[in-house]
């Protein structure tokens, strides 16, 4: 035990200690100062915990985002506290602030609102643990991206197309994520293929499993998988869907082992399936139409005499059940129109002269003018 003249000699330094502070706190200038040194202090104490309990947080916490807000939350803390305690030291009191400003308070307590939402949707994240750091998750917008960092107030996403994106938890909770690396890393794809009637579906079949087999990705064989209490086979299953009004859809369903390409897997398994359907006795189906033609659709004629139809009648020109032409004569043409060495009823006079009908008739040169 120290003698009592060394702790009375250390009481002493104590107090001189205290009213060095006291007497710096007294002025603005120095409370002002002694707030930021108080503040300094916190952060170099944080740091200095942050270090020496980040790591058996990290081993006795299974999850890292869960770590990370234990960890955060001292650093948060720690500075917190040295905040307060400058304050403290320098007068300031909180009851009287809060008595004063209670109107104040509750417009910032309404104006906070979405952040204290959002530390709270936060800590719901953290608690039912819907994904983790480093899961591939999709949201229902059909942005895929790998969870970087989920915080109190928000979720962020590095997305595929290399960018960040940052979520505040109260809209994350309200979103339907899809997580494909949970647990189970594996997943399940589907393709559809069309083959006509006429091809062997058998064949089709087989080919189709072994074009899925063949990609290093997908998943060829192995034990069932299981999803629930349901087990699934584990190798390329392909089975007739359904009959459909242009052909057979078959349905290929494969695993994938990991989900960050499935894209370009399934871009694999397709054309390794067109592939080895185009040599085997098997055609893909596609749309087709034929156009019927019946008694009120009439009749579309094409050419000319030659081709059967009466001459001056016109293509498309529906017949007459009598006989008669589209204009109402008897051969199809046009009353008053001349036929072979017959003048029509309404013929120039000059075509009418005897002269001229000689002269034309005779084959002879017609008389000069001149």
């Amino acid at each position: 035990m120290a003698p009592p003249e060394v702790l009375v000699s250390i009481a002493g330094r104590l107090t001189r200690f205290a009213d060095v502070l006291g007497g710096i706190a007294g002025s603005a200038v120095g409370g002002l100062l002694f707030v930021v040194l108080s503040v300094a202090a916190g952060v170099l104490a944080s740091k200095f915990l942050v270090r020496l309990i980040g790591r058996p947080v990290a081993r006795r916490v299974s999850r890292q985002s869960v770590a990370q807000t234990i960890v955060r939350g001292v650093r948060v803390g720690t500075i917190t506290l040295s905040l307060l305690v400058g304050l403290w030291a320098v007068g300031f009191r909180f009851t009287d602030l809060l008595v004063g400003t209670a109107v104040f308070s509750a417009v910032i307590g309404i104006i906070l609102a979405p952040l204290v939402g959002n530390f709270i949707n936060g800590v719901f994240i953290l608690a039912d643990q819907p994904f983790e750091i480093g899961d591939m998750i999709e949201l229902e917008n059909g942005t895929t991206g790998f969870v970087e960092d989920i915080t109190i107030r928000y979720t962020k996403i590095f997305t595929l197309d290399n960018t960040f994106l940052v979520v505040p938890n109260g809209a994350m909770r309200e979103r339907d994520v899809t997580n494909y690396s949970a647990e189970d890393e594996r997943t399940r794809r589907t393709i559809d293929v069309l083959v006509t009637y006429e091809s062997d579906i058998s064949e089709a079949r087989r080919l189709i499993e072994r074009a899925a087999r063949d990609c290093e990705a997908v998943i060829d064989g192995g034990p069932d998988i299981r999803v629930g209490v349901a087990r699934y086979t584990a190798s390329p299953d392909c089975r007739l869907h359904e009959f459909g009004d242009d052909g057979i859809l078959l349905r290929l369903r494969y695993w994938v082992k990991k989900p960050y390409k499935l894209a370009k897997v399934q871009s694999d398994v397709n054309t390794r399936i067109r592939e080895r359907l185009t040599d085997a006795d098997v055609e893909m189906a596609y749309p087709h139409r034929h156009l019927v033609f019946d008694d009120t659709s009439g009749i579309a004629r094409v050419g000319g005499p030659e081709d059967g139809r009466p001459e001056g009648e016109r293509a498309g020109d529906k017949p007459d059940p009598e006989g008669r032409g589209e204009n109402g004569s008897a051969d199809g043409t046009a009353e008053g129109t001349p036929t072979d060495g017959e003048p029509s009823a309404g013929a120039d006079a000059t075509q009418t002269d005897p002269a001229a009908q000689t002269d034309l008739a005779g084959g002879s040169e017609p008389a000069d003018d001149r």
